[in-house]
């Protein structure tokens, strides 16, 4: 048997080491082109991530999540994959105090400038330093006419009427769903006091023989197909199930005083290994012909003055889009309520424990 010289096994190491190495390389230049993105179910044009790709050659890789809680939980990790991501405000303002967020180059972001002032500089984010609002919202009820008599609507009562018992589809969500409950019982959503958040939980567990379901998206198509006669649900969700051509002509809406309002954010993990790509995406939906294709498609307001120009008139018409003023001064941000929150994961449990 021929002898392998040392020279001849040091060259065999070394395309080893070649063959080995070099994918992992390509790999790596390969993520250099890709976004990971972490987003709500249906709040993406998805033409919008095809042409940024188109112009930047950038690939948005999107994966879908139905709560801030889930968010949260996927976004405090030191391992954190995600690049982008578009928690609530009151998620950020946690992610803000956890420091789980890196601070934006806003220097990449010059489309900023099309967002209206009103919407910038809020109390979660005092500068807007780590976020970048995408889209505004309220919560309210979503009822079929046909199921619903009219004077049964205009609160949150009817969520505890007996007369549409198994007919009722509440939000799948902590915070959100106890929002309701406390805003039922007359509190507000972000109260800290044990008693007023126990008597929220009571009102839970006695509506819960009337629920047909908790769920979120799944609300919407429940809704269209005449499966429920009311829903808690989102305004942009809501145009969805009333759209002329995909939705049902007989639903109708409203947000009952002292209801969330809620501003979406652009955010980027502390940790994320895209980040200026995930910036340039930032910039491109803030572009305004982006931002109000994007508005037209998703359902949601927009906090983007410039693209409220271009949006077609029949949605900037429709009252569930745009909830007036009036109505959103007598709206409620929901906040970090620090510890508090385990009162309230003690009454959601509560639910399910039955």
């Amino acid at each position: 048997m021929k002898k392998i010289s040392e020279k001849s096994i040091a060259a065999a190491v070394a395309v080893i080491l070649m063959l080995t190495v070099t994918p992992l390389m390509l790999a790596g230049c390969a993520g250099e082109k890709i976004v990971n993105l972490l987003n709500w179910g249906d709040y993406l044009d998805k033409d919008l991530k095809e042409e940024f790709k188109a112009k930047t050659g950038i690939t948005i890789r999107e994966s879908i999540v139905e709560s801030n809680e889930e968010m949260l939980d996927k976004l405090m990790q030191e391992e954190c994959k995600y690049d982008l991501c578009m928690p609530s405000d009151y998620a950020v303002e946690m992610l803000i105090a956890g420091g789980w967020l890196a601070e934006l180059d806003h220097s990449n972001i010059p489309n900023e400038r099309n967002i209206d002032e009103a919407y910038l500089d809020l109390p979660f984010d005092p500068g807007n330093r780590y976020s970048l609002p995408y889209t505004w919202g309220v919560l309210g009820v979503l009822f079929n006419r046909t199921m619903v008599d009219e004077a049964d609507t205009g609160s949150w009562d009817i969520l505890w009427n007996e007369k549409y018992s198994g007919s009722i589809y509440m939000y799948d969500s902590l915070r959100d769903t106890m929002a309701v409950a406390l805003g039922y019982c007359g509190y507000s959503m972000n109260t800290k006091d044990p008693g007023e958040i126990r008597e929220a939980g009571d009102a839970l567990v006695a509506q819960s023989a009337l629920v047909k379901g908790w769920g979120t998206d799944d609300n919407k198509d429940a809704m269209v197909e005449g499966k429920g006669a009311v829903a808690v649900l989102f305004n942009g969700d809501a145009v969805w199930c009333n759209d002329p051509v995909t939705g049902n002509s007989d639903l109708d809406f409203y947000v009952p005083d002292g209801s969330n309002i809620f501003l979406d954010n652009f955010i980027i993990p502390k940790n994320a290994a895209n980040k200026k790509n995930a910036e340039k995406f930032i910039n491109f939906l803030l572009e305004p012909a982006n931002s109000a294709k994007n508005t037209e498609q998703i359902g949601y307001s927009t906090p983007n003055r410039a693209a409220l120009e271009l949006i077609d008139d029949d949605l900037k018409n429709d009252p569930i889009f745009s909830i007036p003023e009036s109505k959103r001064e007598k709206l409620e941000f929901q906040r970090d309520i620090g510890d508090a929150i385990t009162l309230y994961e003690e009454q959601w449990g509560r639910l399910f424990d039955q």
